[in-house]
């Protein structure tokens, strides 16, 4: 049977660790400050923005939300951004994804200062990483690696499969696996003999946005398999990408959907939003 890596305890961990970071820092005059700023009221945003803002507090972070409303326009939440960025009050600033059709996203996240961008979403962060310099990390597969590290699992000169090839989860989670002497292959919808591909893998990473296709026959026995996609189905409960019930008999550990890469995410945003203090 294998282990289940529990993200909801080690992004816990990871918060009290940063809780005791945030309060030696201040009693040092530091301070940090996340402006959150969502447009629209998508429900699952409002949850997410909501965490966010809890997370916050938990650890001691001032956070400051803009609640837009959906007509806003680009130019108007452009110059929202401008002021954030002058604001040296203001350490951090994420806009919740995603934005209205009438709002052109990639224009968002270069307008963010590199210097602020907790996400780790601009072109100049993602071309730190690339380059192994120091930059904010994008936080779900930042949240993957300390998932690994916590969890005594090695990297160093495994084979590492990706499947999934998104600026936000796909391509950073190869380089930081890279980053760790991983051998990484990253896989997508044109790979060919895909099962074989990933039979290969004693870490998979999962990040296709398909619920339930990775089955046992993509599996190698012993395999680390980690699920990030997060999908609701009919009867309102939440699956990954992966078939956990298939999968799970056959790999030496695995996380759990809802519960393992999720609540890391979170935790990596609240670590970038500390580092910038």
């Amino acid at each position: 049977m294998a282990r289940i890596i529990d993200g909801k305890a080690i992004s816990q961990k990871i918060k009290d660790e940063l809780k005791e970071e945030v309060a030696r820092k201040k009693s040092e005059g530091k301070n940090a400050c996340l402006a959150v700023i969502q447009v629209g009221n998508d429900p699952a945003s409002t949850v997410y923005v909501g965490n966010k803002k809890k997370a916050c507090a938990y650890i001691g972070i001032d956070s400051k939300s803009y609640e837009l409303p959906e007509e806003t326009t680009q130019d108007e939440l452009l110059n929202l951004i401008d002021k954030l960025n002058d604001d040296p009050k203001i350490t951090g600033i994420l806009v919740q994804l995603p934005v209205p059709e009438h709002i052109d996203e990639d224009t968002i996240i270069r307008r963010i200062s590199p210097l602020k961008d907790v996400d780790g979403f601009h072109p100049m962060s993602v071309g730190a990483l690339c380059i192994g310099e120091k930059g904010f990390v994008s936080c779900t597969p930042a949240g993957i690696i300390k998932l690994l590290k916590y969890s005594d699992i090695d990297i160093e000169g495994k084979e590492c499969v990706v499947i999934g090839r998104s600026n936000i989860v796909g391509k950073p989670m190869s380089l930081l696996l890279l980053r760790e002497n991983g051998t990484v292959t990253i896989c997508h919808s044109r790979t060919r003999n895909l099962k074989d591909v990933c039979k290969r893998a004693d870490i998979l990473v999962v990040a296709i946005g398909k619920p339930g296709m990775i089955n046992d026959e993509y599996i190698k026995e012993g395999a680390v398999v980690i699920d990030v996609g997060i999908h609701r189905k009919a009867d309102g409960k939440l699956c990954g990408d992966v078939d956990f019930e298939s999968v799970e008999p056959k790999c030496s550990a695995i996380t759990p959907v809802p519960g393992g890469v999720g609540p890391m995410t979170i935790a990596m945003l609240m670590y970038n939003v500390v580092s910038a203090m």
